[in-house]
């Protein structure tokens, strides 16, 4: 039987692991009862197993047994990462969250479920792989850096050797219709850093400014400026996403506070215009800050890198799905996509590629559905084989094509 064929037999397991995960999320880079629940689906599995010291990741290593005319044993990394979100569910699906304020609103329990349904699918071919494969089960993609601890403890050379290449998946929510699998060469997602600003004024009456140092206005002109700069510093061609998520200043409305507080995200799509940015931010806002007579505290936070898909490890992923489920279920993404992620950082190590899967449910519009985060999000069970598939067809069909049989 073929991979697909078999990834439909383990349907009934994986959608239960998926619906046990998205019950009892957790967040950040402990997940006690996540990791509890992979290794009792890797349980009795030829995998060598380690546990994570810093965070409760899980590393699995399969010793393919076939021989190999390579002159090393290959070596292939999946990856799905675990953690939740602190969102409210409001989807009212009869797996829906029980704990309190936490949600698998970005799919990453589809993520698992599909990678421990890989596990099985590859641990029964054990015997016709020709090289090893690491499975890379991480917590706290969602802004906790994961993917680091997991590097530096060793995951890309878990097998003995470094990986010689990686894959990885993430499901959407919307803007696909379902089942689609989609791919881009390149640059497929921006960096993302934080921008954390504290305006420090002088505070007063609210009837006489004059007589303080108000950082109020002084916030409200720098939140204007930050977009101004963006539109006439940078090329409209290399995009950059600055947005203002938290503002915060003040007790009372005629009081003149001390300080003002700003919070913002950044999204760029070249390292050139990373670069710039972190340069020009602080520039900008300590130059406003001067101008009223302020002092501002300007900390910019480098968080996840672009994440850059190897042209040819693209090429292949993208034909193993043609051979899958025929070229009808893959598109070409034309733009990257705002959003950031930590499996980035394994991409700046091994080549590899990023796959995305659309979880929209059968005939909903995709063009309108609850995209990735929302409360509202949904995704669809009737992805789990395909996804599991996918996993273990890649590392079958690239393990075979570098040990050169």
């Amino acid at each position: 039987m073929t991979i697909a064929a078999d990834a439909k037999e383990l349907q009934e397991d994986i959608v239960r692991l998926r619906h046990d995960l998205h019950r009892e999320p957790e967040i950040g880079l402990q997940l006690p009862r996540t990791q509890e629940k992979v290794l009792k689906a890797l349980d009795g599995l030829p995998y060598e197993i380690t546990l994570g010291e810093e965070t409760t990741s899980v590393t699995a290593v399969l010793r393919g047994s076939a021989t190999h005319a390579s002159a090393e044993k290959p070596v292939v990394l999946l990856r799905a990462d675990m953690d939740g979100l602190p969102v409210q569910e409001t989807t009212g699906v009869d797996y829906t969250s029980r704990v309190d304020g936490a949600m698998h609103a970005c799919g990453h329990d589809l993520h698992t479920s599909m990678l421990a349904g890989a596990a099985t699918l590859l641990a029964e071919r054990k015997d016709q792989l020709a090289g090893d494969v690491i499975l890379m089960f991480q917590p706290g993609e969602e802004g906790f850096d994961g993917a680091s601890y997991m590097i530096k403890e060793g995951v890309l050379d878990a097998a003995g050797r470094r990986a010689d290449t990686a894959y990885g998946m993430h499901v959407f929510s919307s803007l696909e219709p379902h089942g689609q699998f989609v791919t881009k060469p390149g640059v497929m997602l921006s960096s993302s850093d934080g921008l954390v600003v504290t305006v420090l004024g002088a505070g007063g009456h609210g009837s006489a400014p004059y007589s303080a140092k108000d950082p109020v206005t002084a916030a409200a002109e720098m939140v204007t400026a930050l977009q101004v700069m963006v539109t006439r510093q940078f090329n409209m061609f290399d995009p950059v996403v600055l947005t203002v998520g938290v503002l915060h200043a003040g007790t009372k409305r005629n009081v003149i506070p001390e300080t003002a507080r700003i919070e913002a995200t950044i999204r760029t799509f070249s390292e050139e215009s990373r670069r710039k940015m972190m340069e020009a931010v602080p520039r900008l806002l300590h130059g406003i800050a001067a101008a009223h007579g302020l002092e501002a505290d300007v900390h910019y936070q480098e968080e996840y890198p672009l994440t850059i898909n190897d042209e040819d490890e693209t090429t292949t992923a993208e034909k193993v799905i043609a051979g899958m489920f025929g070229e009808s279920r893959h598109t070409r993404m034309a733009t990257p996509l705002s959003g950031s992620e930590d499996f980035s950082r394994v991409l700046a190590e091994v080549p590899g590629t990023f796959v995305g899967l659309s979880a929209v449910a059968p005939g909903a519009d995709h063009t309108t559905s609850p995209f990735n985060h929302s409360p509202y999000a949904m995704f669809d069970d009737g992805v789990l084989t395909d996804g599991a598939a996918l996993y273990a067809e890649l590392a079958v069909s690239r393990i075979a094509a570098l040990a050169g049989n």
